[in-house]
């Protein structure tokens, strides 16, 4: 693969060649913060104040949140290098080359939220700068403008591919940072660590509210889980465990400078729901240029980041799409949710619900991967893999018809019970009093996973081959032992 930033990309998911493996963890690192160090993750921030809550205690929701996601999250950096293809396709060793599909859904809900998100407030964002700038209210037809001339640049940046990307993400984690950090200047004298909230909780009582906030945060981090193996992929295998999941996980503790920025500055806003509008109202002229500049790179960044793994995942399920085609076709549906969640939906509710479907969904999706990480102690075939992509059948991960019942069994009924579970503004299950009000959807879908998936297999066993020689070896030795 050449070097060059303005050659478009030609690989697929087809395992990449070791040769070309050159990237560090340090490059993950920067793509995963510069992914999220924009206003998509601000936005994010400032719904626990939206929620009712008082700074302080949107601050510790904040904080629990990105923890508990970045945990969650960390070990999915450790396929990508061994398989040297994305998650999705490395899903298929536990879900089966025909089941990865779930992984394929999953990547696309989370594109189409995030990059909905990115073009959304960006645009936005522009509108209002411009109109502190110039006087100019473009109404609807400035917006629609912004959100089209930013959907087409990260729509350029996701067909350029790797490269490109991660120059984009240098840009934005610099910028991005030094601009947050300047607006220290920009707002600090009007904020107040102790404001109290509106005491209007969005669940009725603190604590529903308060792990509410929780679980939208969480949204964040997770969100990267089924896209990391897409630029894990060019890391060599022989980099350490440890600095493999210390990249993501770092990433996402760094996130909380953002997340800050949205909590503090939503404080100030006279309606939170209506973030961006109030942010530039009330920003000083000097700072409308840098929140421009902060508005297109991290819509870019974030952008890019969601919509390049599902084109790159989808031209694997259609094999007459390329990378290109398939990044094209995702984006132009993605743009026609902005427009239509913007000028016909309530964008904040569309978002939190999508939120949520992602947390609930891909949660226990990931946590069956892990799990078989584990029992597989890492070991992966990446041409068996590439089956269902190249059109043949059989292979180590063919199961039954290319499904491994055993990940499925597990994985539906986790994110079902999660789902009746679920105590939202906009999705309740009818389990949602079960706990008092408070919503223990995320608790019930972890660990439902983590005790069915692991018990299916004991009573079920999985094929001897899909642990490989050395595995087999190693978990022969591990039972005489036993």
């Amino acid at each position: 693969m050449s070097d060059k930033v303005t050659e478009v990309e030609q690989h697929g998911i087809a395992p990449i060649p070791p040769a070309e493996q050159t990237s560090r963890p340090r490059d993950l690192f920067r793509l995963a913060f510069g992914g999220a160090n924009t206003f998509a993750t601000i936005i994010l921030g400032t719904l626990p104040i939206a929620y009712g809550l008082s700074f302080w205690a949107a601050l510790a929701a904040t904080v629990v949140g990105v923890v508990l996601g970045a945990l969650v999250l960390s070990p999915m950096a450790l396929f990508g290098p061994v398989t040297r293809t994305n998650n999705a396709v490395s899903s298929g060793a536990h879900f089966g080359v025909v089941g990865r599909c779930v992984g394929s859904f999953l990547s696309l809900l989370t594109a189409i939220t995030f990059f909905a998100i990115s073009v959304w407030v960006s645009g936005d964002a522009v509108a209002g700068a411009a109109q502190r700038l110039f006087g100019i209210d473009g109404g609807p037809a400035l917006r629609a403008v912004a959100y089209g001339v930013i959907a087409i640049a990260v729509l350029v940046v996701c067909i350029y591919g790797y490269r490109f990307m991660l120059l984009v993400n240098r840009v934005a984690v610099t910028l991005g940072t030094l601009i947050m950090l300047l607006g220290i200047f920009a707002y600090g004298g009007s904020f107040d660590p102790s404001f109290a909230g509106s005491g209007n909780f969005a669940l009725g009582g603190f604590w529903p509210t308060w792990i509410l906030a929780v679980l939208t945060v969480m949204a964040n981090p997770i969100s990267f889980g089924a896209f990391l193996g897409d630029w894990s992929r060019y890391i060599p295998a022989a980099h350490s465990r440890r600095s493999l999941l210390a990249a993501p996980f770092l990433a996402q503790l760094a996130t909380l400078l953002p997340f800050g920025f949205g909590i503090a500055t939503a404080t100030l806003v006279a309606d939170p729901a209506d973030y961006v509008t109030g942010l530039t109202a009330i920003s000083p002229l000097w700072y409308a240029i840098p929140l421009i500049v902060v508005a297109l790179i991290g819509g870019l960044s974030t952008g890019t980041t969601a919509l390049y793994g599902t084109g790159l995942d989808f031209s694997s399920i259609f094999p007459r799409l390329s990378r290109v085609r398939a990044t094209l076709l995702i984006g132009t549906l993605s743009v026609l949710f902005i427009f239509v969640g913007n000028f016909v939906l309530d964008m904040v509710s569309s978002i939190n619900a999508f939120a949520t479907l992602i947390v609930l969904c891909t949660s226990p999706w990931m946590v069956i991967m892990m799990i078989g990480y584990v029992q597989r102690r890492g070991y992966y075939d990446p041409a068996d893999l590439q089956v269902f992509n190249e059109g043949r059948t059989g292979g180590r991960y063919w199961f039954h018809r290319g499904v491994n019942w055993r990940a499925m069994a597990a994985w539906i009924p986790a994110t079902g019970l999660g789902l009746l579970c679920a105590n939202t503004p906009m999705i309740t299950g009818p389990l949602a009093g079960i706990a008092g009000g408070v919503d223990i959807s995320l608790v019930v879908t972890l660990c439902t996973a983590a005790v069915a998936y692991p018990v299916l297999v004991k009573v079920f066993p999985e094929p001897r081959e899909v642990f490989g020689d050395t595995a087999m070896i190693a978990a022969e030795a591990v039972a005489a032992e036993a």
